[in-house]
């Protein structure tokens, strides 16, 4: 896209723009005229990219800029609908920044569905639901990918594994894995859509959690190495091995 790629990037509510088409007309929400205007200062005529799933990304033009509100009119498709590969996390809450942190880069790293959820040794049972899509909203908008994550409501580890598609593979990094299992090195199992990668809280899964989740056939554990990492760097490192799996070679628990 050449100069286009320093164009500033907004992400479109498909509600308000359900079909594109070149000379479309594309209003934009308060707080991206706020941005547009206030922040970086744009002028009617000047252009900018949009983007969501269903449109692709689409070159525009702003055609009004007011203090919280403004529209755009489309130009050209710069890129074809796309959307990741099915890729889902389910993650322990976390902290606050810690949780948002996760929310940033696993949108950055392909995940299409975060599923978080209370462990026993989870510290805390909320999310705001809003907050943390408007974070998986700018880190899309960041990393330049078509679609936006979407975030399921917080539950337990048993409704999860209870509910879990059979057919799919859920990979749990498992701290210390060589010391739980009978087996020391299972079978690689190569990564598909759909799979998903669990990763446990602030000082890990229990025992009894980690036990459960070796009986699951459809658990595949995981060892992300000799180091015991924090959770959102597990996340990083889990979600990377999935991604490798994905475009190439199999997950082995070694």
């Amino acid at each position: 896209m050449n100069g286009l790629s320093r164009l500033p990037r907004l992400y479109m509510d498909p509600a308000l723009v359900p079909t594109a088409q070149e000379g479309a007309p594309c209003p934009i929400a308060p707080e991206q005229a706020r941005y547009l205007g206030t922040v970086l200062r744009k002028k009617a005529g000047e252009q900018v990219r949009v983007f969501h799933a269903g449109m692709g990304e689409w070159l525009a033009s702003i055609a009004e800029i007011r203090k919280d509100r403004g529209s755009l009119t489309l130009e050209r498709q710069l890129r074809a609908p796309q959307s990741c590969p099915p890729l889902r996390l389910a993650f322990a809450l976390l902290k606050r920044d810690a949780t948002d942190l996760v929310l940033r880069m696993g949108t950055e790293l392909g995940v299409t569905e975060f599923l978080p959820l209370v462990t026993e040794r989870t510290n805390t049972h909320r999310i705001n639901p809003e907050r943390l899509h408007a974070i998986a909203v700018e880190a899309a908008e960041q990393c330049e990918r078509l679609d936006i994550p979407a975030i399921a409501q917080v539950q337990t580890l048993p409704a999860l594994l209870g509910s879990w598609p059979q057919q799919t593979s859920l990979f749990a990094a498992i701290e210390r894995l060589d010391e739980r299992e009978s087996t020391p090195h299972p079978t690689p199992r190569l990564v598909q859509e759909g799979d998903g990668l669990l990763i446990g809280p602030e000082g890990g899964l229990s025992d009894g959690e980690c036990q459960t989740l070796l009986k699951r056939p459809f658990v595949a554990p995981i060892s992300l190495g000799s180091l015991v990492l924090r959770a959102d760097t597990a996340v990083v490192a889990g979600l990377a091995l999935l991604g490798n799996g994905l475009r190439s070679a199999p997950v082995s628990s070694q």
